[in-house]
C-alpha cells in the first residue's frame, strides 16, 4: 500500500500514512491487534463495496472542545447537523443523505445504541463521549450488517479507546462564548505486567446556549478495565451521563426571525399567548425561546454496561461476544396554563351550588424509565484470500412511560405522584448475519452479506392522551447485500453493490396513525471509484436508494399536537458523492467533498384540517402532489478543509460547509423552506513538550467566522378556520461568530 496517503477523515488536517498507522498498531502492543476484533464484524474493510469514512482519534481530538459528537462529524460526506440551543451543546442532531437519526444505525463496540422504541439517538445523554472514542466509521446507505435498528441512511460505528502504551494523566479545559465550559480528567494505567489495563474519565460540560435560557448542564463518566492474555481479551466498561437542559424545542417563529411585528401579533393571536408571552415574542430577537417557566427542563440519566470477550481460537479463527445492559430514566417538566382537569384524570371541582372549576394551571412531568440489555456475538474466519463472519445478537427492551402532575392551582382530590397516564413498551430484537469477502482472482473480490432479523413489539396501558394503547406487532426481515470490488491498478479500484434493508415502524407510528403502519423496504444500489496515491485521494460514489412504503410526515397532527407519519408507496434518493484531497505543497493540504442528490416522493397527499367558518366543523382537505421533494433533504451539500502545518505541532485549518435549501414538508412549497447557508470555521492547534508536562496542547476554534445568519432546522403546520387559512413556520437559529479555547495537559 502507498505511503503518505491523503485521507478525508474528520478534519482532513494532515497527510496520513496508512502504512505507518498499521505498522504502529503492530509494533506497539499485540493486545491492540486483538482489540480490533471487537469492531471488525460490524465494520467495512478495504475491499468492502460500500461508501464509508473512517475517522481516527487524532482527527477527533483536533475538534473535540466540548460540542456534541454530531457537530464534530460535520465534514462527513452528505452530513447535515443542527443544534436546538444554537451552539452545538445540548440537544443536537444529524442527517445523512437526508435521513434523520431514527434511520441511522449507531453502535458502540458493536453494541446497539439507538432507542428501541423511537430508534433515535440522543447524544445529549452522552456528553464528552468523543474523549473516549478511538475511531469512528460512518457507512452511507444500507451498509454492512450490524446489530440493532436497520440502517436506512447510514451506520455509525464507534470504538472506545485502545489501551495506552504507558501510564497517562490528561486534563482538558475549554472556555468560550455563551459561557461554554468543558472540564475533564482522564486517567490511564497503561499496560500493567503486560496483562492489565485501566482507564477512567470524568467530564463536565455547561453552556448558556445561543437561544435564550437554552442552558445545558451535562456530566459524564467512563470506566474500563481489561485483561489481555496471549489469545484472550476480557474487557469491562461502564459509562454514562446525566443531562439537564432548559427546553428549546419550540423553535423561533418565522415572523420573529424576519422582525415582522404584524406577523408576530398573528402568531400570538393564533396561539392564544398571554400578554407576558406576547411581550417575550416581540422583544426577544432571533434568540427567542417560547418557554419562560424557570424549571422548564429536560432531566435524564443513562448508564451503560458492557462486558466483552475476544478469543483467538487458532491462527484463522477468532470469537467475540458481548453482554450489555443500559438503564435510562428521567423526565421533562412543563408548566401548562388553563388546562382541562379531566385531561389529567382530575375531576371537576364544585364550588358552592353553582360554580364548577374545570381548568387549572399545572406543572407536569412526563417520565421514561427503561431497561435495555442483550448479547452480541461474532465468529471471524480469515485465511489467504477468504474472510468470513458469522454474527448476530439478541436484545430485550422494557420501557415505562408515565406522567405526573407535581403541582396544580386546583387539584381536587388528586395527590402528588398520582400517575395520570402509564403505559409499558416491550421489544425483543433478534438478528443473525453471515458476511464474506472472497478474492476470486488477484484483482477481483466478491462480497456477500445475508441478515435475518425478527422483531416483536408490544405496548399496553394508557397513553398521555388518556387513550388505551394495545399494540402487538411482529416482523421478520431478510436483508441481503451483494457486491464486488475490482483493483484496476496499484492506486485505483472500482466497486458496486446491491442491498435490501427493511425497517419496522417506530412507537409513534403505531400510536398516532389512524391505520396500522407498514414496514419500510429500501433497495440500495451503489457504484464507486477510489484512487489513492502519494499526494492525492479521489473518490466518486453513485447511489440509488429506492423506498417502498417509506414513512413520511403528512402535515396531520395527533390529539396532542405531534406530527403524524404515513406510508407512501414509492420514493427515492439518488445522488453522486465526490470526495478528494490534495497536497498542494508540503504542509498544505486541501480536502473537500460534495453531494448532489434528488430526493423525491412520486405521489404524496398533504393534509390540511378545516374547522369551518365558525370553528364548529372538522374536515380534512387533501391535496395530491407528484414528484415532490422529500422534506429536510437538500439537493446540494458540500464540505471543505484547507489545512496548513508550517512547523511541527502547529496546524491551522479553514473548515467550510455549504447546505442547500431544505423544504419543511413534502409539498415543495418555496414559502416553507430553510434557506441555504454557507458557514466557515477556523481551527488552530498547537502542541509542544516540556520537562514537566509530557504534552501541552492549545486549541482555538472560531465558529462561523464570517457571522453567517442562518437556521439549520425547523418545522411547519397549518389549518383553516374562521374563513382563513393559517400557516406557521418555525426555525432553529444558529449562533453567529463564537469561539472556544482549550488548554490540554498530558502527564
Amino acid at each position: 500500500m502507498k505511503k503518505n496517503v491523503i485521507t478525508f477523515g474528520l478534519m482532513l488536517t494532515s497527510i496520513i500514512s496508512i502504512a505507518q498507522t498499521t505498522s504502529s498498531i503492530e509494533d506497539t502492543l499485540k493486545t491492540q491487534e486483538l482489540e480490533t476484533v471487537f469492531v471488525r464484524s460490524t465494520r467495512a474493510g478495504e475491499n468492502t463495496p460500500v461508501a464509508y469514512t473512517t475517522i481516527n482519534k487524532e482527527d477527533i481530538d483536533r475538534v473535540n472542545l466540548g460540542q456534541d459528537l454530531p457537530i464534530l462529524l460535520n465534514l462527513i460526506p452528505s452530513m447535515v447537523t443542527t443544534s436546538d440551543a444554537g451552539a452545538g451543546v445540548g440537544y443536537t442532531g444529524m442527517r445523512i443523505r437526508g435521513s434523520d437519526a431514527s434511520r441511522i444505525n449507531v453502535t458502540i463496540n458493536g453494541v446497539p445504541l439507538n432507542d428501541s422504541e423511537s430508534q433515535g439517538v440522543y447524544w445529549v445523554n452522552m456528553p464528552d463521549f468523543a474523549s473516549t472514542v478511538s475511531s469512528i466509521q460512518v457507512q452511507r446507505g444500507v451498509g454492512t450488517s450490524t446489530n440493532g435498528a436497520g440502517a436506512f441512511g447510514a451506520t455509525v460505528n464507534l470504538a472506545t479507546n485502545n489501551p495506552a502504551t504507558e501510564p497517562l494523566v490528561q486534563i482538558n479545559n475549554t472556555y468560550g462564548s455563551f459561557n461554554t465550559r468543558k472540564h475533564n480528567l482522564i486517567l490511564n494505567s497503561g499496560l500493567l505486567n503486560n496483562l492489565w489495563a485501566f482507564e477512567g474519565r470524568l467530564s463536565q460540560i455547561s453552556s448558556d446556549g445561543y437561544i435564550d435560557r437554552a442552558w445545558s448542564d451535562l456530566k459524564s463518566y467512563y470506566l474500563s478495565g481489561a485483561y489481555y492474555g496471549k489469545k484472550t481479551i476480557v474487557k469491562a466498561l461502564a459509562f454514562g451521563g446525566q443531562e439537564e437542559t432548559y427546553q428549546a424545542w419550540w423553535g423561533t417563529p418565522e415572523s420573529r426571525i424576519k422582525n415582522d411585528e404584524a406577523g408576530m401579533d398573528e402568531v400570538a393571536d393564533n396561539n392564544w399567548l398571554t400578554t407576558d408571552q406576547r411581550n417575550n415574542l416581540l422583544n426577544s430577537g432571533r434568540t427567542y425561546n417560547y418557554y419562560e417557566y424557570d424549571n422548564e427542563i429536560d432531566h435524564y440519566q443513562q448508564d451503560h454496561y458492557q462486558l466483552h470477550l475476544s478469543h483467538q481460537l487458532n491462527t484463522n479463527l477468532s470469537f467475540t461476544s458481548a453482554l450489555h445492559y443500559t438503564y435510562g430514566r428521567g423526565y421533562y417538566e412543563q408548566y401548562k396554563a388553563d388546562e382541562d382537569l379531566q385531561d389529567y384524570g382530575i375531576g371537576y371541582i364544585s364550588v358552592g351550588l353553582v360554580d364548577t372549576i374545570k381548568t387549572s394551571d399545572i406543572i407536569r412531568r412526563r417520565w421514561l424509565d427503561n431497561h435495555f440489555g442483550g448479547v452480541t456475538f461474532s465468529l471471524d474466519y480469515s485465511k489467504n484470500k477468504f474472510n468470513s463472519t458469522l454474527g448476530g445478537g439478541y436484545n430485550v427492551y422494557d420501557g415505562d412511560h408515565f406522567g405526573e402532575v407535581i403541582w396544580a392551582e386546583f387539584s381536587g382530590t388528586a395527590n402528588i405522584r398520582d400517575k395520570y397516564y402509564d403505559n409499558i413498551g416491550e421489544k425483543q430484537d433478534f438478528n443473525i448475519f453471515w458476511k464474506t469477502n472472497y478474492q476470486v482472482i488477484e484483482k477481483l473480490s466478491l462480497f456477500a452479506d445475508l441478515q435475518y432479523r425478527t422483531i416483536n413489539y408490544n405496548t399496553f396501558g394508557v397513553d398521555n392522551d388518556l387513550k388505551n394503547i394495545n399494540i402487538n406487532s411482529n416482523f421478520a426481515f431478510f436483508n441481503p447485500k451483494l457486491g464486488a470490488t475490482f483493483q484496476i491498478d496499484d492506486i485505483s479500484s472500482v466497486y458496486g453493490s446491491f442491498a435490501i434493508g427493511n425497517r419496522e415502524p417506530v412507537r409513534n407510528d403505531f400510536i398516532d396513525s389512524p391505520i396500522s403502519p407498514k414496514h419500510e423496504t429500501l433497495q440500495d444500489i451503489e457504484f464507486g471509484y477510489k484512487s489513492i496515491a502519494d499526494r492525492y485521494m479521489l473518490g466518486i460514489n453513485l447511489y440509488n436508494m429506492s423506498y417502498k412504503n417509506q414513512l413520511v410526515l403528512t402535515g396531520e397532527l395527533n390529539d396532542v399536537g405531534n406530527p403524524v407519519r404515513k406510508n407512501v408507496d414509492k420514493s427515492y434518493r439518488r445522488g453522486i458523492e465526490l470526495e478528494g484531497s490534495f497536497e498542494i505543497v508540503k504542509g498544505l493540504v486541501w480536502a473537500a467533498n460534495a453531494t448532489y442528490s434528488q430526493n423525491i416522493i412520486e405521489k404524496f397527499s398533504d393534509v390540511l384540517y378545516d374547522y369551518g367558518q365558525f370553528w364548529d366543523e372538522y374536515n380534512i382537505i387533501e391535496t395530491e402532489y407528484k414528484n415532490a421533494d422529500i422534506s429536510f433533504s437538500p439537493s446540494l451539500i458540500a464540505g471543505s478543509l484547507l489545512n496548513y502545518s508550517p512547523i511541527k505541532g502547529l496546524s491551522v485549518g479553514l473548515q467550510s460547509k455549504y447546505v442547500g435549501k431544505q423544504y419543511l414538508d413534502n409539498t415543495t412549497n418555496e414559502s416553507r423552506a430553510i434557506d441555504s447557508y454557507f458557514v466557515n470555521d477556523l481551527n488552530m492547534n498547537y502542541s509542544f513538550e516540556t520537562k514537566l508536562v509530557k504534552e501541552v496542547g492549545v486549541q482555538l476554534l472560531v465558529n462561523n467566522i464570517f457571522n453567517e445568519v442562518y437556521e439549520s432546522n425547523g418545522y411547519t403546520f397549518g389549518y383553516s378556520g374562521g374563513g382563513n387559512t393559517i400557516r406557521e413556520n418555525y426555525y432553529y437559529p444558529q449562533a453567529g461568530t463564537n469561539l472556544l479555547v482549550s488548554l490540554n495537559l498530558k502527564f
